[in-house]
């Protein structure tokens, strides 16, 4: 029901704006330059408070052009719903800048648009060769490309993200938010530079999509439920992830996930469930992967509760994530690791209700026929399955 709710919201005020012509605020009225070198963040942020302390909607719109500007924040709540139309190329400035957590942020806006056809180059470049974070907790993470904070009843599309430094598009504490044909690009070998990253909010929609960058296409994390991901293209990158989970103290449980219709290719991992190994105590269930194609795939299927990519990790005692009820069905194509179906599950606390129905995987590897591991899983599987289950 909120999805509709926010979708009748959008809907009202797109209908808004064409039958009483809501006023359009262009930034170069408010002093912009695109000229690719000259900050806009003030011009940028003089138009936004004008559209957000006014009565009825508003069309903050960045026209065609180069535009540099430095990190901000467009802050609610606002008086009337906006639309962010970003025409224009925007360009982050060159290099770490450290201590600052997103280069475009939005904070408690309900009824907002994001769209416009525009690209956000974060000049990553500039900026992965000082970024620790892939080697050590001990670190400064590199900004946020775009960052959404306490939105709600809004979208996201036709935005195009290149070279972050850090996630492209990170969505915090969020309620009824839709992202739809979003294309977020950077190497495969660009640090933490995940697609969408996800925690603690809840029905979030993304669909019609393509993601490939340095880390995972999409992450969802603490706090998330009633997530929906579908028509995604994932590639390169470190596939559709849950988690990961249970590394800090005051986490929450994650539930109600759905990735359906994806396709992956040429990706570390497929879709995969992670977790810590920790005290700390949280509960992931109601997942569904369903009708996703694996082009050339390692590890296309995999739950890996032992995660730690570097070192120190703590391995004097097992995940306490309950992984539960997570369904697998439909799933096919080509892996290139030869165990194409992992389950490393807690031995404290192991998956419970797992349920494959028809997988069908063939190998691009030559080194023989797929195989299935598993341990401390509890599940059953049905229809075809191609490698052999191992529950």
């Amino acid at each position: 029901m909120a999805l509709q709710i926010g979708f009748f919201s959008v809907f009202f005020f797109v209908s808004l704006t064409i039958a009483q012509g809501v006023r359009t605020l262009n930034v170069r009225n408010y002093g912009a330059i695109a000229d690719g070198r000259t900050d806009n963040k003030k011009a940028f942020l003089r138009a936004w408070n004008d559209a957000c302390y006014q009565n009825g909607g508003s069309i903050v719109y960045i026209p065609k052009g180069v535009y540099m500007v430095g990190s901000v924040e467009f802050a609610g709540p606002c008086r009337g719903p906006i639309i962010f139309l970003i025409s224009g190329d925007l360009k982050a400035p060159t290099g770490p800048y450290s201590n600052v957590e997103k280069w475009i942020g939005f904070q408690h806006v309900n009824n907002l648009i994001v769209k416009g056809g525009g690209t956000l180059d974060g000049q990553g470049p500039s900026a992965w060769p000082y970024n620790k974070c892939q080697k050590t907790n001990n670190c400064d993470p590199l900004p946020i490309s775009i960052k959404f904070d306490f939105v709600t009843n809004s979208r996201i599309e036709s935005i195009r993200s290149v070279n972050s430094k850090n996630v492209h598009l990170a969505i915090y504490g969020c309620n009824n938010v839709n992202v739809s044909k979003v294309d977020l690009l950077a190497p495969a070998d660009s640090p933490n530079t995940d697609g969408i990253k996800i925690s603690r909010s809840a029905d979030i929609r993304i669909t019609n999509s393509r993601i490939r960058t340095g880390d995972d296409c999409i992450a969802i994390i603490s706090g998330s439920s009633n997530i929906d991901v579908s028509y995604v293209y994932c590639g390169p990158g470190h596939g559709i992830s849950i988690g990961s989970l249970g590394k800090y103290k005051n986490e929450e449980n994650v539930n109600g996930v759905t990735v359906r219709k994806c396709t992956l290719n040429g990706t570390d991992n497929g879709v995969r469930i992670k977790s810590w190994e920790s005290l700390y105590a949280i509960t992931a269930s109601k997942f569904l992967f369903q009708d996703i194609f694996m082009e050339n795939v390692k590890n296309p299927i995999i739950v890996d509760q032992t995660y730690c990519p570097h070192s120190p990790c703590n391995q004097e005692t097992a995940s306490h994530v309950q992984i539960q009820d997570v369904t697998y069905r439909n799933i096919w194509g080509t892996s290139s690791s030869q165990v194409a179906v992992s389950f490393e599950c807690s031995k404290k606390f192991p998956c419970k209700n797992i349920v494959m129905t028809d997988v069908n995987l063939a190998s691009v590897g030559g080194e023989g026929p797929l195989k299935s591991s598993c341990s401390y899983v509890k599940g059953r599987s049905f229809g075809r399955q191609n490698p052999p289950p191992c529950f």
